[in-house]
């Protein structure tokens, strides 16, 4: 996508130089912001076309951050820099509005492909003409994109896939991909099978039921 305009919303100086530098080897401009009010401000002044945003940040944090920038703008893509793992702040964060997550530190290889991805959908949507489910009413945090993506790529398979297997396939992060599953399990769109193996905890794997 020529002149690619990227957002970075992190406090930190060196995230944001680093991230520039990914950004600017691609050929896009890069936007830096060292907190949300300020991201806010060039949000509504340059539109940028992607928004990166930290999660840990004074005064303002990453999901109040989110919310935020949703008022201003539903549809531009929001990836989100996060160390942690935890499913119930990644929850928070797409039920504010995120679109996906990248974690900490930073791969550049690993945020080239999320942002190309990001743009994809983008096109995608711009050429589609509804939604492959269209009677379904999606909830808060839970995007017809991103949607579409995940069930296009469930469909090449006729076998199980578990969330790890899925969240490859579609290079969508872990948290993402479950959040996902978690409302097509809600719907009865996907079947859900539970392995359980001598140690650890039980293992779920899932299909699209045939027809959808």
């Amino acid at each position: 996508m020529e002149n690619l305009k990227v957002l970075c919303i992190d406090d930190e100086e060196d995230i944001r130089y680093a991230l520039s530098a990914v950004i600017q080897s691609q050929d896009w401009t890069a936007l830096t912001a060292k907190n949300v009010k300020e991201g806010l401000e060039i949000i509504e002044n340059k539109k940028p076309d992607i928004i990166l945003i930290d999660y840990h940040m004074p005064d303002i944090n990453g999901i109040e951050g989110v919310k935020l920038i949703r008022k201003k703008d539903l549809k531009i893509p929001i990836i989100v820099f996060t160390i942690d793992f935890d499913q119930e702040v990644a929850d928070r964060f797409m039920e504010a509005g995120a679109t996906d997550f990248a974690t900490k530190p930073i791969k550049a290889p690993d945020l080239i492909s999320r942002i190309n991805l990001h743009i994809k959908l983008l096109k995608d949507q711009k050429e589609r003409n509804g939604s492959p489910i269209e009677s379904l009413e999606l909830v808060k945090g839970i995007g017809e994109n991103t949607l579409n993506l995940l069930l296009e790529k469930m469909r090449e398979s006729r076998e199980y896939l578990t969330v790890e297997e899925i969240s490859e396939l579609t290079e969508l992060s872990y948290q993402t991909t479950y959040r996902y599953l978690q409302f097509l399990e809600s719907e009865e769109i996907i079947d859900v099978k539970i392995s359980y193996g001598k140690i650890g905890r039980p293992k779920q794997s899932y299909l699209l039921k045939t027809g959808i």
